[in-house]
């Protein structure tokens, strides 16, 4: 269908995963001539990633200042003004991406003649938001034309608690090599190329487990003095009111030669180079969606270890054969002996490293493109 007008709707275009597939699938509505709007309840101050070419970047409304300052009682005001918008823009099909945003949209499309998708980007029931959102998602979820799941248990966990029934399976796609972006942070400036070093990576400290990551490396690090470790994406200052740098700093103890090898170069945009000279890399999450940083590391070619959450890394993972899973409930001692015992066999890590870029081709951006396309393209409303 040529010309059809797609909206999609997000809070931000902060640094994210949901945010990057977003942009992403915008970029493929774009490229297939449809006309495209991103939509955001925060404006451009707060983007880490750059809006493609040929879309159109919107902010939603604000609200009077009397308004602004009922909080949640300014909710419906809020609904409204996005529904305006879209009446507004014309708009075909209206796309909401994560809970809040997704309820918003379904709210301000209720009655109107237009198709609506939603993509959940987290398992749900491990981030559960606030009770009226619970509420509303149970509502409105049924009302969506279709809902976009990355993994089938996200399906499952839909279908039995909001009464989804109409959904597609659409995982994250890669691209290999990855596209550089801004700030360009080079792993030689950061520690010698002789250096062995285990990599993490992620925006969010307590959700991808990273305070997991201290003793390990405490451990390892003592017994290992050329050993190092880097979290890369996590921002200086503050995230959601905790410093997240601080904190696992903090969680390390006070060893000054473990805190000078523990790397925290904040966000940055040259991540294929940090995977290519990860000795290991670790996802040791309490909950996912579907990792996007897992799936860059094993397009590297990365010797990837990741904690078994129950949605995402054992879609990627056969653990064994091109990576490694342990269990959710794996104590450091079990995180200690698995890196431990990776980090010493190097045609092991050669191994698995072959057999994990397999996911260039199972996950490649144009086979997913594809699929996001016919998912859009042939949703049918009502």
């Amino acid at each position: 269908m040529r010309g059809l007008r797609v909206a999609f709707s997000i809070d931000s275009l902060k640094l994210g995963g949901a945010e990057r597939v977003l942009l992403q699938w915008a970029q493929w509505c774009k490229d297939e001539g449809w006309s495209v709007l991103v939509i955001t309840r925060h404006g451009p101050d707060r983007d880490a990633y750059p809006v493609p070419n040929g879309v159109q970047r919107c902010q939603e409304p604000g609200l009077p200042a009397p308004l602004e300052r009922l909080g949640w009682l300014a909710f419906p005001f809020r609904v409204w003004q996005l529904r305006r918008l879209l009446m507004q823009k014309r708009c075909d099909l209206a796309v909401g991406m994560t809970t809040l945003p997704a309820v918003k949209l379904l709210l301000a499309c209720a009655g109107l003649p237009l198709r609506t998708v939603v993509s959940e980007r987290n398992y749900p029931p491990a981030k559960p938001p606030a009770l009226p959102w619970r509420w509303l998602r149970k509502l409105t979820y049924p009302w969506a034309d279709l809902h976009l799941v990355q993994t089938r248990i996200t399906g499952a966990w839909l279908r039995q608690h909001c009464g989804v029934r109409r959904q597609r399976l659409l995982p994250n796609a890669v691209r290999w090599p990855l596209q550089d972006r801004e700030p360009l942070i080079e792993p030689e400036d950061w520690l010698a190329p002789e250096l062995p070093l285990i990599l993490a990576a992620g925006t969010k400290a307590r959700q991808k487990g990273f305070d997991r990551l201290m003793p390990v490396f405490a451990e390892l690090g003592l017994a290992d003095s050329r050993l190092h470790l880097a979290v890369l994406g996590l921002t200086s200052g503050t995230y959601h009111g905790q410093d997240q740098q601080a904190w696992l700093r903090e969680r390390l103890g006070a060893d000054s030669d473990l805190q000078r090898r523990l790397l925290l170069p904040g966000v940055c945009g040259s991540m294929t180079r940090w995977y290519r000279r990860a000795t290991v890399f670790v996802l040791p999450s309490r909950y996912e969606g579907f990792p996007n940083v897992l799936l860059e590391a094993m397009a590297a070619g990365c010797a990837c270890i990741a904690s078994d959450c129950l949605t995402g890394p054992s879609d990627l993972i056969r653990d064994g054969d091109n990576g490694l899973l342990l269990p959710a409930s794996a104590t450091s001692n079990d995180w200690i002996e698995a890196v431990a015992a990776l980090l010493a066999d190097s045609e092991r890590r050669r191994r698995l490293g072959e057999r994990a870029i397999q996911v260039r081709e199972r996950y490649s951006a144009d086979c997913l493109r594809r699929d996001c396309l016919e998912a859009l393209r042939s949703t049918r409303h009502g």
